[in-house]
């Protein structure tokens, strides 16, 4: 049952068993599912804004609101918060060219936001990367009060954003379809990636405003993904922690 969990989720076969693997996630022929979806992976409901016979699909309970008091969003004037749940992991230093390892395969910035300008603005700055896996909540808010320069969107859905995909040469974060988003805080760019899962554009924008706060809803994926945050040189004083974070926990200060 997980292996099809996981087949469903992060949609990691042929294109069109993924097409249909997620047209069957979003009808109502998967609700009699959702009980063990939400048994195996042990999800909170408690959180969540509806009961469990109110979902109407697995998509549904994937993409699953939660009440307001359950993510509080830190509180502090210069707290930069995660934007979702999932699992942190931070490269410190970038080189000169904005590269970047991430299970054994070299990424740039240029790479990831499809240009070289924007790369140079991250030079020797940070990638803080967010793996979001099928129990984790899937929407994905703002860490920090910021204007929206631009939106574009990038890549073909190519490769799953699962450990196979991350180490086995599919280079996913680079290949697939992915949403950029470039925000300005107190004079400084920082670029926010949403990457898509495999064979769907997996990711919607819900949140439109030029002007958006810390905790803010942005958008949601309705697969398996991941998120990637590229900052500049000594704008984030990261706090040291990686591993499992929740979306409006306080990751570090910022700066600028």
């Amino acid at each position: 049952m997980t292996r099809f969990y996981r087949k469903v989720f992060e949609l990691n076969g042929h294109p069109i068993m993924a097409k249909l693997l997620r047209k069957f996630a979003q009808s109502k022929a998967s609700k009699p599912f959702i009980r063990s979806f939400a048994k195996l992976y042990k999800l909170n409901l408690q959180e969540a804004k509806k009961e469990i016979h109110e979902f109407r699909s697995l998509h549904d309970i994937f993409t699953r609101e939660l009440n307001s008091d359950v993510r509080p969003i830190a509180e502090s004037a210069d707290a930069f918060i995660s934007p979702c749940d999932g699992v942190l992991s931070v490269v410190d230093h970038l080189t000169e060219d904005s590269t970047f390892i991430v299970k054994e395969q070299e990424y740039t910035v240029a790479e990831l936001l499809g240009s070289q300008k924007e790369a140079e603005k991250y030079a020797g700055g940070q990638v803080l990367i967010f793996y979001l896996s099928p129990v984790d909540y899937h929407r994905v808010h703002v860490p920090l009060d910021a204007e929206v320069e631009n939106v574009y969107t990038l890549g073909k859905e190519a490769a799953p954003v699962n450990k196979l995909g991350l180490r086995y040469g599919l280079r996913p974060l680079t290949r697939n379809f992915r949403m950029v988003t470039n925000f300005k805080a107190s004079g400084y760019s920082f670029a926010h990636v949403m990457v898509g899962a495999l064979n769907v554009n997996s990711i919607e924008r819900t949140n439109t405003n030029r002007i958006v706060h810390r905790g803010d809803p942005y958008g949601y994926f309705s697969f398996g993904s991941t998120v990637v945050i590229c900052l500049p040189k000594d704008v984030l004083a990261f706090t040291g922690k990686t591993g499992p974070v929740k979306m409006g926990e306080e990751i570090g200060k910022w700066l600028a």
